[in-house]
């Protein structure tokens, strides 16, 4: 079957990310062009041709709401221009956090900006996105998606700079990331306990009896953003005379401060996968995202 031509179109912030896709995926690549009008509103133009292309949209959504807009408004005006697909490669997909009503009132905003991303694309490629009581993007999503495990990544990393990690989530919700990489390590692992009292206010506990000692703990979660769960995960253990552990984050929502925080207190190292641009990027996603996007974009019939 021939295949439409693919053009990467980069979101506020994503120009390194498409440059990187479209190295992966031989074609061209153009940075969507903004204007801010003094009222406020935002103008978006392409300043490439588009007829006939399968269009990728290319930026994580990190601070989403400046750049939702400016998403939307470049779907719309790629497909008016003649685009055969619209798509959005987004390795942080933002709204996850909200998936239930915690708090009468509340919107459930994972699920509003599902409809939104929805009804404007045609596929969305991401890494890891944040499910917990959402168990599929399919769920929420009617859309086709496709999700890039990190892992694989992770326990290459792993493999080659720690020879012998005893994996450590900091929370029930890491779980499902810290069972994979171990699987795919051979290394031990386990789930700390944690109470949150506030956003900067956590604590943690080893729920088991079982310690590695001679291991290297590394502390593995999908997302460090004031970093305090972290924190109390190193300080627990030195306290119980483990090793300076090395943290790993898929995303990183650190802002400079809580990242200077984190390095003093009691981690040797921060990394992340490079899916929202930050100094602890050390694991590239790029190749894996450009080859999800190929898959998905030329599988047109696939099921949301």
């Amino acid at each position: 079957m021939k295949r439409d031509p693919e053009l990467v179109v980069a979101l506020p912030g994503g120009a390194p990310l498409a440059a990187a896709l479209a190295r992966s995926l031989r074609c061209g690549w153009s940075e969507l062009a903004l204007h801010q009008f003094p009222d406020g509103e935002t103008g978006v133009r392409i300043d490439a041709s588009v007829e006939g292309c399968c269009v990728m949209l290319a930026g994580s959504l990190n601070q989403p709401d400046a750049k939702t807009l400016p998403l939307i408004f470049a779907a719309d005006a790629a497909r008016d221009l003649g685009a055969s697909q619209v798509g959005l490669i987004a390795p942080y997909l933002a709204y996850m956090r909200q998936d239930i009503r915690f708090h009468p009132g509340e919107a459930i905003t994972s699920r509003t900006y599902a409809r939104l991303l929805s009804s404007s694309l045609d596929f969305l490629v991401t890494v890891d996105p944040h499910l917990h009581r959402v168990h599929e993007l399919g769920e929420i999503y009617s859309l086709r998606t496709q999700i890039v495990p990190a892992a694989p990544l992770i326990a290459r990393w792993l493999r080659s700079h720690v020879p012998s990690p005893w994996l450590i989530g900091p929370d029930e919700e890491s779980a499902q990331w810290v069972a994979e990489v171990a699987r795919l390590t051979g290394a031990p692992w386990t789930v700390l306990r944690k109470t949150r009292r506030g956003d900067r206010d956590v604590s943690v506990r080893i729920a088991g009896r079982e310690r590695w000692p001679e291991r290297v703990p590394v502390l593995l979660d999908d997302i460090v953003s004031t970093g305090e769960t972290m924190l109390a995960a190193a300080s627990l253990l030195k306290r119980t005379g483990m090793r300076v552990p090395v943290c790993i984050a898929v995303h990183a929502l650190l802002e400079t401060q809580a990242y200077r925080h984190l390095l003093a207190g009691g981690v040797s190292r921060l990394l992340t996968c490079d899916t929202v641009p930050h100094p602890s990027n050390a694991i590239r996603m790029a190749p894996l995202l450009a080859r999800a996007a190929r898959q998905i974009s030329t599988n047109q019939n696939a099921r949301p």
